[in-house]
């Protein structure tokens, strides 16, 4: 079965948040086959590292199950969530074969399990399949446009309009209507929303705080529920 792929990121592109197609889509069954076969698969579970920053590179991790988050760690320590990349993408670039160092880390938000392609098993496989050289391609290039809007967004919006946004690309990634609004049923820590806007979890929880007294959120320890969308767009 195919698994539509899906991303999330801080953007204001709603276009991104699909995702590219999936790296193997335009594969045949034997092509993907001979491909895996390459590869070696590995579980790893919740809050588990992938690969680390500044690490030895080597291949790509194509995501079976699960949800891989990236992210940078400047010298302070303070981390930037890059994207949640799902099944049927790829993590471990921008490099793709082997040499340098990996330029962020990746770690599995939930249980997921992935196999990793070698560089060099990678760069035979691409003369031999051409359908996947492209799928390189577009996956790299849509990685190239995420981290673009991730930037522009980072260097035009306050921290507050960045929230806002993300608290709106999460009712419609995870939304499910219910009598008092619309709940987000995939969990985030207000750590993690931190991580997503570049802001402190101290400073999240007070943001969330306030609009749960003005109205526009119901926050409890059992999720988030935008009750006013309108004026979440507002502070947009």
């Amino acid at each position: 079965m195919t698994v539509k792929p899906s991303a999330l990121l801080l953007t204001e592109n709603d276009a991104l948040m699909g995702g590219p197609p999936g790296l193997f889509e335009g594969l045949t069954r034997d092509e993907r086959r001979t491909v895996l076969a390459h590869g070696a698969k590995r579980v790893i579970y919740k809050n588990e590292p992938l690969f680390k920053q500044g690490a030895r590179h080597d291949g790509i991790f194509f995501i079976e199950t699960g949800r891989i988050r990236v992210f940078y760690t400047a010298p302070s320590g303070r981390e930037i969530t890059l994207a949640y990349w799902s099944p049927g993408h790829f993590v471990g670039g921008p490099n793709i074969f082997e040499g340098g160092e990996h330029q962020w880390s990746g770690t599995a938000a939930n249980n997921s399990s992935v196999v990793w392609l070698p560089g060099k098993a990678l760069r035979r496989l691409i003369a031999e399949i051409p359908q996947l050289a492209i799928g390189l391609l577009d996956g790299l290039a849509f990685k190239g446009r995420c981290y673009s809007a991730l930037a522009q967004m980072l260097g035009t919006r306050s921290v507050s309009e960045r929230l806002a946004h993300l608290l709106l690309h999460l009712a419609r990634a995870y939304g499910q209507a219910t009598p008092d609004g619309i709940r987000i049923e995939a969990f985030f820590t207000h750590a993690d929303l931190a991580h997503m806007v570049g802001a402190t979890r101290q400073w999240v929880t007070i943001s969330l705080k306030r609009l749960h007294e003005r109205g526009v959120l119901q926050c409890s320890k059992s999720g988030i529920v935008v009750r006013q969308p309108d004026k979440l767009m507002g502070l947009v």
